[in-house]
């Protein structure tokens, strides 16, 4: 059970924020405001791999000898935790298949089975994953898919080929945070994710220790319906702790993001006691900072992001409560999505993101750790920068995003050296 313990109570006690009483000491913990395990420190460099729980399944489109030789890539550079989909639903346009749940509560247990054999495989590396429980976007269901099922209506998807506009979806979208029939299957899912029994291993999914934190959804954004937006925020991580009282739990936001009209701010979006720690993002080519080609743009990009960091992390402080910086990337080389061009800029970036991580985990800073956006290991596109199919490998691109903008692969040398370094000086601390 988590308890808010605070200094004034006794002479003398440190102050401790969203720490755990009482708990099974492998799991880990927000002391003091730092991740805690078994006693000890525990600070990470990890990867976005959303699609193991796929590469996890016995049927297509699983791969586990893939899966498992990718894992024993990534623990050899010394990456610790991934963040993993640990749900989908429905069927759709711009969208991984197939799904988890489908309408009517019905779940696909081989991908069920999937997610099973992937925390484990985790398990035997000694590493752990932060598995994201919903999402914003379609690429994976989510919370447009919910709303479409208690309406009856169809999703309005963007034309992303042709750049059609985003904004009905996005309204679509948001009606999840007004939607409670919407909510009520999404809180029943939730139920049925931490009481699962995992097939392999025959440990419930909130008995074992491999999983870092749950995570409320995928970007999350608030927009025209912040109160509606936060009000879910409290009643789905307060839901979640009372079934589940020994793992984090995370919103998986992007902080404020670089436009007001996201409706987002990692202060009020973290503000509520069962939010163990606080997410940011930063995406210096989404949001307009960097031009790939144009790489003058990249010194003033390296500004914004230090400019948005303190004021994220001043936020933080604030609220008491640690921070990952679990999504930052770059593309390929002017934009290129080829995997043999060259990735000059967005290795300069990781070195950046890596250090910034380093310097605040070696100083006892609010950074615990983080996460880059993302790994493709063996996968490849079959078209770079088309839209992915369903007979196409799975990478790190999602399936609504231009295949390679973001992947690493295996054969990225380059990047991964930067990673490893990194991966190496954290783990070196924690030791």
């Amino acid at each position: 059970m988590k308890v808010y313990i605070l200094a004034m109570i006794l002479p003398g006690l440190l102050v401790f924020s969203n720490q755990t009483f009482g708990q099974d000491q492998s799991f880990v913990q927000v002391k003091n405001g730092h991740f805690n395990r078994d006693g000890k420190p525990y600070k990470f460099l990890g990867a976005n791999y959303w699609y193991g729980m796929y590469l996890g399944m016995k049927d297509s489109p699983g791969d586990r000898a893939r899966l498992e030789r990718e894992l024993d890539q990534l623990a050899s550079l010394g990456v610790k935790s991934l963040r993993v989909l640990g749900s989908s639903e429905g069927q759709g346009q711009y969208q991984i298949t197939p799904t988890l749940l489908n309408k009517n509560g019905e779940y696909n247990e081989s991908v069920f089975e999937g997610l099973d054999f992937f925390l484990n495989a985790l398990k035997e590396r000694e590493m752990m994953a932060v598995v994201v429980l919903n999402n914003f976007w379609m690429w994976s269901g989510g919370m447009p898919q919910y709303v479409s099922w208690t309406e009856g209506s169809e999703i309005p998807l963007p034309d992303i080929e042709n750049g059609g506009t985003w904004d009905p979806f996005i309204n679509y979208s948001l009606k999840f945070f007004e939607n409670n029939h919407a909510q009520k299957m999404y809180l029943r899912h939730l139920k049925k994710i931490v009481n699962r029994k995992n097939s392999i291993s025959g440990i419930k999914y909130k008995n074992d220790p491999t999983i870092l934190s749950w995570q409320l959804a995928n970007e999350p954004r608030g927009y025209s319906k912040q109160d509606e937006y936060r009000e879910w925020i409290r009643k789905t991580s307060k839901f979640l702790d009372k079934k589940d009282r020994k793992h984090m739990i995370s919103l998986g936001a992007e902080g404020n993001t670089a436009s007001e009209l996201s409706g987002t701010d990692l202060y009020l979006d973290n503000d509520f006691k069962e939010i163990d720690y606080a997410t940011v993002h930063v995406w210096i080519q989404n949001w307009s900072w960097y031009d790939p080609k144009n790489v003058v743009s990249f010194a003033a990009a390296l500004d914004n992001t230090q400019d948005y960091l303190t004021q994220q992390l001043q936020k933080a402080k604030e609220l008491s409560k640690p921070v990952v910086i679990e999504e930052f990337g770059v593309s390929r080389d002017n934009a290129a999505f080829d995997g043999q061009s060259t990735t000059t800029y967005r290795d300069k970036f990781y070195n950046y993101m890596f250090d910034f991580t380093y310097e605040s985990v070696l100083n006892n800073g609010l950074v615990q750790g983080c996460n880059f956006w993302s790994w493709g290991g063996e996968g490849r596109p079959s078209l770079p920068g088309g839209i992915w199919r369903k007979s196409d490998d799975l990478i790190g691109d999602p399936p609504h995003e231009r295949q390679g903008w973001y992947s690493v692969y295996d054969s990225d040398y380059s990047t991964i050296e930067i990673i490893k370094f990194y991966a190496d000086r954290i783990n070196a601390i924690n030791e």
